[in-house]
């Protein structure tokens, strides 16, 4: 990707990237002035934000969350204060994976723009999402019947293997086949049923997802991931580096990014 950058005798650095790519481009009476594709441009003289050249383009801004770099931290929310909310395609730390948050997830709260950061899990999740804090174990099946896309995996009451109150509607069911050491996405949760005195304690499944499957076993091992975009633990890592996107039209200012950091203890 090419960029045009700028440079600042202030800072004796280069502050800024800009997406166009003129031509030519000249200073002159106060004023920039660029050429493209033969036609003379002359810049920041109309309210029209994020478009050159009558094309549209996104800021961009990128920074890290860096206190306490030598503290094993998760990242929890991201909070904006400006005048208008910035999606966060990437949050990425040192350690786990990566986060994101949609422009629309934020909420005005105290004239501060908040949202919890999502994790960028995948479907079937890879082996660095397996030690996620969204993963959590059930336990062995005992029953394994019904079609594919409502498929029930029952669990045993006595002994009891408690599916827990931790569990949702839409999160993603995974089993493992002896030696139990490689799970496989079975499909995502579409009903939880515990009522015990009835002798109910199973799961309904919908395994025509893609990438899912019913096991092949009846007392296959089971765990499920969160549906990170439902609910999220936050990012884990030393530091976060963070990039924020606007495609807004319109004159806006971002004053200050700010996280809900709190200390992961192993």
């Amino acid at each position: 990707m090419e960029y045009t950058l700028t440079y600042s005798n202030l800072v004796s650095g280069w502050p800024s990237f800009y997406s166009y790519m003129p031509d030519w481009m000249i200073g002159m009476n106060s004023y920039f002035y660029t050429f493209k594709g033969g036609n003379l441009y002359r810049h920041n003289v109309n309210p029209l934000r994020n478009n050159f050249y009558g094309d549209p383009y996104k800021s961009t801004i990128t920074s890290v969350f860096n206190d306490a770099p030598t503290t094993n931290k998760l990242f929890k929310t991201l909070s904006l204060q400006g005048d208008d909310t910035w999606a966060a395609t990437s949050i990425v730390t040192d350690i786990q994976n990566s986060g994101f948050i949609d422009a629309d997830w934020f909420e005005k709260k105290e004239q501060v723009y908040f949202a919890f950061v999502r994790n960028s899990g995948t479907v079937p999740a890879g082996t660095d999402e397996y030690a996620l804090r969204s993963l959590n174990g059930v336990g062995r099946s005992q029953t394994v019947l019904g079609p594919a896309a409502a498929t029930q995996i029952d669990f045993s009451i006595s002994p009891l293997i408690q599916i827990g109150s931790i569990a949702s509607i839409g999160d993603y069911l995974y089993y493992s086949l002896p030696p139990y050491t490689t799970p496989i996405l079975c499909g995502q949760i579409t009903s939880i049923i515990q009522n015990y005195p009835a002798g109910d304690n199973y799961f309904v499944v919908d395994t025509t997802i893609p990438g899912g499957a019913v096991p092949p076993i009846q007392n296959a091992y089971f765990l499920y991931i969160k549906n990170s975009i439902a609910e999220s633990h936050g990012v884990l890592g030393h530091y976060a580096v963070f990039t924020l996107e606007n495609d807004n039209t319109s004159k806006i200012e971002l004053f200050a990014v700010e996280s809900d950091v709190m200390k992961s203890f192993p």
